[in-house]
């Protein structure tokens, strides 16, 4: 009976001490050795992703007038020019619209989905044809109170590119989807590189 069960013993003994055993053993030492640090790399992606997102909403709410200066050059045409010329405004100045001004009262807007459409869809000659006839007429304007997400949720939902922006009446400045778009990404990569280089400080 002492022999069987020392027999018994000293198998258990081998079997736990065969390379397999011993091979699974360290596995599961290493997993619990390294468990601790993909908690940290895990609660580091967590909070990078929550202080990118919580920034990202409180940029949302910043008035248009805190991302723009008053005087700002404002690219802008009367309503007897030629499309010719405007077209070629916008090239130079490297712009996807112009206002089109009647004195000191915005009367229109004229984008290149205006040229593309109106213009060279319909036939017309751009030599011939004044920018008032292929205008956008009375473009929405906002205030410049109006906050970065209110104005973000105007050109995704309606489709507007360019929007006034207009004080007492007085046109003072023009933003575009893609200013507004620049303004919201920018300085987030640097921020959030200067949260990795920090964890891995920690």
């Amino acid at each position: 009976m002492r022999k069987s069960l020392y027999k018994s013993g000293t198998g258990i003994g081998l079997a736990l001490l065969s390379p397999a055993v011993l091979a699974t053993q360290e596995d599961v030492l290493t997993i619990v050795g390294i468990a601790p640090m993909y908690a940290f790399i895990l609660f580091v992606i967590v909070v990078i992703v929550g202080v990118y997102f919580m920034r990202s909403r409180d940029k949302r709410r910043t008035p248009l007038d805190m991302i723009f200066e008053e005087g700002e050059a404002i690219h802008s045409v009367g309503p007897d020019i030629r499309v010719t010329e405007c077209v070629r405004t916008m090239a130079a100045e490297k712009i996807g619209a112009l206002l089109v001004m009647d004195g000191e009262r915005l009367i229109g807007i004229f984008t290149e989905r205006d040229a593309l459409n109106k213009v060279l869809a319909a036939g017309l000659d751009p030599g011939n044809t004044k920018v008032s006839e292929v205008m956008t007429k009375d473009p929405y304007c906002i205030a410049p109170t109006t906050t970065v997400g209110d104005a973000m949720e105007l050109v995704t939902r309606r489709r507007f590119r360019h929007l006034p922006i207009v004080k007492n009446g007085k046109l003072v400045a023009v933003v575009s989807s893609g200013d507004l778009i620049h303004w919201l990404v920018k300085d987030q990569v640097r921020e959030v590189q200067e949260l990795v280089d920090l964890a891995a400080r920690s």
